[in-house]
């Protein structure tokens, strides 16, 4: 089931808005479980955990930022 493009407009906007920052939190407070490691291994770790949010939702961001391909143009008029 394709996704309309105002569809995964507002979905990508809440997943800007609320779900990274809770995803943020929980990486976070995952790795405050942990003794701290080194400063290397600590931005390993969040670049990692900062690609791997994305990949689920390549598919809602691809395309958001271009203009809507369903509306009309003024060309056509």
């Amino acid at each position: 089931m394709a996704l309309s493009y105002k569809t995964r407009r507002r979905l990508s906007l809440l997943i800007l808005l609320v779900g990274l920052p809770v995803y943020i939190g929980l990486a976070w407070f995952l790795v405050s479980l942990f003794e701290r490691p080194s400063i290397f291994l600590e931005l390993a770790i969040y670049v990692v955990l900062g690609i791997l949010w994305a990949l689920p939702f390549k598919a809602v961001f691809k395309g958001v930022g271009q203009a809507d391909p369903d509306a009309s143009s003024d060309e056509d008029r």
